[in-house]
């Protein structure tokens, strides 16, 4: 297929990437010039000035970019990928966002005979490498099936969630999860440590149970060495935590723990810890001891 892929950050790089390895024709666009210079020099394809020009010959376009204002532009501004693109083009968008900006393209794109879907991922920059992501969609399931052979280019797992803004709402609820798990594994990690356990034998045991998850395997030993330098910044949970807490209030609901993690984390991002990993978490147990 022709595909374009629009915004090159940490996600976006190495996904265009797998596309441009298995054969499909693939035109990237990203504000920082240079990086899109970079893509090119990696792997076959080229590279538009502007999203309008990325999109106007394209099957399918994909964006990841980092926010609804991002969105916003890429796709309505000026120069956005709605503006020149043909009647049929199927937009992908695996920027995590509101659901409200989702449901906002969609209208755009069909007054202009487009179709859309909503598609965040989850898997950070170690699935987005190894092509391995997790893919919510929001959206028709004929759009998906034409999406298939695209979207497994790099995606272990794709699900219909329901229509376009349910895979954003999806997203919410694994950043969700993740806090709260980050938040107990912070207290049982520091605990661990004050009580002498050897940490390598205690994940090793632990993960075999029901108190066994991702984060423990793969963080409870980084975490325990303060290495926290693992991909998915904490700026970037922060921004996700508060479409959640948004939403939340939207639907009537309180997410006390949800609240109590994204407090800690502005914390941790006003002492300077902006960039590292979610892990980091544990340094706010840290600040009030």
């Amino acid at each position: 297929m022709k595909v374009s892929f629009i915004g090159l950050g940490t996600m976006g790089f190495p996904m265009a990437g797998h596309l441009s390895k298995a054969g499909h024709s693939v035109v990237v666009y990203n504000r920082s010039v240079e990086k899109a210079q970079l893509w090119c020099d990696r792997f076959a394809g080229s590279y538009a000035e502007t999203p309008a020009v990325a999109a106007k010959d394209a099957d399918i376009v994909l964006t990841c970019v980092g926010n609804d204002e991002d969105l916003k532009d890429v796709y309505l501004g000026q120069n956005g990928a709605f503006q020149c693109a043909k009647p049929g083009t199927l937009f992908i968008d695996h920027t995590t966002a509101s659901a409200e900006v989702a449901k906002t393209l969609l209208h755009a794109a069909n007054k202009k005979g487009y179709d859309f879907m909503d598609a965040p991922v989850s898997g950070g920059q170690a699935g987005a490498e190894n092509g391995v992501l997790t893919v919510m969609i929001g959206g028709e399931l004929a759009h998906l099936e034409k999406a298939k052979p695209v979207l497994d280019c790099y995606a272990k797992a794709t699900s219909l969630m329901g229509d376009v803004g349910q895979g954003q709402v999806a997203k919410m609820v694994n950043q969700i999860l993740i806090a709260g798990v980050l938040s107990g594994l912070s207290e049982g990690i520091r605990f661990a440590q004050q009580a002498g356990l050897d940490m390598a034998t205690l994940v090793d045991t632990l993960k075999h149970g029901a108190a066994g998850s991702w984060q423990l395997e793969n963080r409870g030993e980084t975490m325990a060495k303060d290495e926290f330098d693992f991909g998915f910044a904490i700026e970037w949970m922060h921004k996700d935590l508060g479409l959640c807490l948004a939403q939340a209030e939207k639907m009537g609901l309180s997410l006390p723990l949800t609240q109590e993690v994204d407090d800690k984390y502005q914390q941790l991002i006003n002492a300077g810890h902006g960039r590292q990993d979610t892990s980091v978490l544990i340094k706010a147990l840290d600040q009030t001891t």
